[in-house]
């Protein structure tokens, strides 16, 4: 691995420097990925980041590769082939959360014409550039959309998780100011897909 200076958090993993890297702060628009993102950011709470990343594959495979029309069909045996699947977190609350939110969140792009739309709405379709270099772990955004998407039905959306899918998607640039990624996504041109 280079010597580039990241932000501590990526440490020495290489699945963390690779995520840190490619993924964590890039502009996300499109709504089969921020759907993913959703998911994996709600079956981490109450866990650490790394072991939901290790499991993605296994995520991907068991959850028809995030597709969240599929997912909002799942019944009541695929919930328990999902219980028995090692590769996820067995936790049923989130497996059926994943199913309910796969719901709403179709819903929303009924109303929105995408989730995308809906979601980059609250942040004025351009990312917001944490500018007093501190670590937080909610805003006053991410407490607004929790509110909104639990008033919508949604599950495991509780203001921190949100934070953290906003930074994992880019609605916030919260990379450290010494870190390399700063200033490549500071100045990175959105293509927003329409």
């Amino acid at each position: 691995m280079s010597m580039k200076k990241r932000c501590s958090w990526a440490g020495d993993d290489e699945v963390y420097i690779k995520y840190h890297d490619e993924e964590w702060g890039v502009p996300v628009f499109d709504d089969k990925k921020l759907f993913e993102m959703l998911i994996l950011e709600s079956a981490q709470a109450g866990l650490s980041w790394i072991i939901i990343l290790k499991k993605r594959e296994n995520y991907r495979s068991a959850f028809d590769n995030f597709d969240y029309k599929k997912i909002s069909k799942y019944n009541e045996e695929k919930i328990l082939e999902l219980i028995e699947n090692k590769g996820i977190i067995r936790n049923k609350r989130k497996i059926e959360s994943a199913i309910r939110n796969s719901k709403i969140f179709i819903e929303i792009q009924k109303e929105f014409g995408s989730f995308s739309n809906y979601i980059w709405g609250f942040v004025n379709n351009k990312p917001i550039i944490n500018l007093e270099n501190k670590i937080i772990t909610r805003s006053i955004i991410s407490d607004k959309i929790s509110e909104d998407l639990k008033k919508r039905g949604m599950n495991f959306v509780g203001s921190t998780i949100i934070y953290s899918f906003m930074q994992a998607v880019g609605m916030v640039n919260d990379h450290s100011f010494d870190c390399f990624r700063f200033e490549e996504l500071k100045n990175y041109k959105i293509h927003q897909k329409k």
